[in-house]
Formats: structure tokens, C-alpha cells, sequence
């Protein structure tokens, strides 16, 4: 076989592939407005397949399993979050905060079911969630540490006071969806509040790691 009938070979293959990877994220489309507040255990292979109107071997055949589906819809929803997280480096550092933290409450009131899985861990002890949840992590601590401090490589109390914060972070935001008695502005307001303590108090212990001068914002 000559080259030219090598590429004319590959081309359906090609192009089935680029159809497998839609229907995929199709699928997973699909998924995320199913478990956008519903918690996996209250859906079944049967209901998501009636209400996606495909055929349940279809979802077998992407995602092996309903596990390994609902995985898929919570890395790609969170994958929005984390690049969101990390985008804005234009930004002023306190106005990257700010959106940080409100793209963070809002994706939290939009995917409550996904959020409670993220945070409180998945189905029983899950390690995958748990990645997924500690990347999460990660990346809201890079953004507030390169804001704060102007690296992302920070020293352990640094760290660690960063990883407090974030933890309470999602306590916190874990009451707000389920009573959600404050605005999302205030409750934006009160967690970058609460990070400027923690900036003070890491201070405290390192100083070099001085905490920034809250600039005056407009409300």
C-alpha cells in the first residue's frame, strides 16, 4: 500500500474518531444537566438513558460503567472551574480574587449534587473524586499565592495556611447550598475577608510572606 492509499485508509477512521469524541461529549452534555442537582444514587443506568433518549449500551459502550460516567461528568465540569481559576493573570490581583472566588460559588450553586460529590468525597471512600477535589485544591491556592505573593511556589506555612482557608472555603460553601440564606456577593465578600485573615496570620508566622495591602474596591 503507497502512501496515498495509507491516508485515504486512515480518513474514516479519522473522521469516526472525531464523531466518537462528539457523541462523547455529547453524552457528557448530557450528564452534567442530569446530575446538575441530583445525587448519584437517585438516577439509574435506566433513567439516565430514558431522559437522554439514547440507548443504555451507548453509555456502557463510552463510559464502561455508571461510575466511570458520572467520573467523566465531574472532570469536565471541574475542568471549567480550574481553568477559570487559573485565567485573569491581566487582572488586578484583587480583582483576580474576587472573580475567583465567584466563579467558585457559582459553578458550587449550579452543580450542587456534583460539589456535595466533589467535596464530601464521591461514592464511599473514592480516590478518583478525591483527585479530582484535591486538584480543585490546588488550583484556587496557586491563584490566590501567585496573587498574594506573586509565585505559585510557596513555603509549607504558606502553604498550609492557603489549604486551611480553602477548606473552610468549602464548608462554608457546602451550608450556603443547602440554606442559602446570604446573597452570593455577600457570601463572595465574607470568604475574601476571611482570606485576608489567613493572609495576616501567615504573615505572622513567615514574614516573608507579608500579606498585601487590601486595595479600596467600588462595591
Amino acid at each position: 500500500m503507497n502512501i496515498s492509499q495509507q491516508r485515504d485508509a486512515a480518513r474514516p477512521r479519522s473522521r469516526g474518531t472525531e464523531r466518537s469524541l462528539a457523541r462523547r461529549a455529547e453524552l457528557i452534555a448530557i450528564g452534567r444537566r442530569l446530575f446538575a442537582d441530583t445525587s448519584y444514587d437517585a438516577l439509574s443506568m435506566d433513567d439516565i438513558a430514558r431522559q437522554a433518549h439514547v440507548a443504555k449500551g451507548l453509555i456502557y459502550y463510552y463510559f464502561q460503567s455508571k461510575r466511570g460516567y458520572y467520573l467523566a461528568i465531574i472532570q469536565d465540569s471541574v475542568a471549567d472551574l480550574v481553568s477559570f481559576a487559573a485565567s485573569g493573570l491581566e487582572l488586578p490581583a484583587v480583582d483576580r480574587v474576587h472573580r475567583t472566588i465567584d466563579g467558585y460559588l457559582r459553578y458550587a450553586e449550579h452543580n450542587q449534587a456534583a460539589y456535595r460529590t466533589i467535596v464530601s468525597g464521591g461514592v464511599g471512600f473514592d480516590t478518583e473524586v478525591h483527585a479530582i477535589r484535591d486538584s480543585v485544591r490546588e488550583a484556587i491556592i496557586a491563584t490566590i499565592a501567585d496573587g498574594a505573593y506573586g509565585r505559585g511556589d510557596i513555603a509549607p506555612p504558606a502553604r498550609m495556611g492557603l489549604l486551611a482557608w480553602v477548606c473552610g472555603v468549602e464548608g462554608a460553601t457546602l451550608d450556603w447550598i443547602d440554606r442559602p440564606e446570604l446573597p452570593r456577593d455577600t457570601m463572595r465578600e465574607l470568604l475574601v475577608r476571611m482570606l485576608g485573615g489567613a493572609l495576616r496570620a501567615i504573615e505572622d508566622l513567615d514574614p516573608a510572606y507579608p500579606a498585601p495591602q487590601p486595595a479600596r474596591r467600588n462595591a
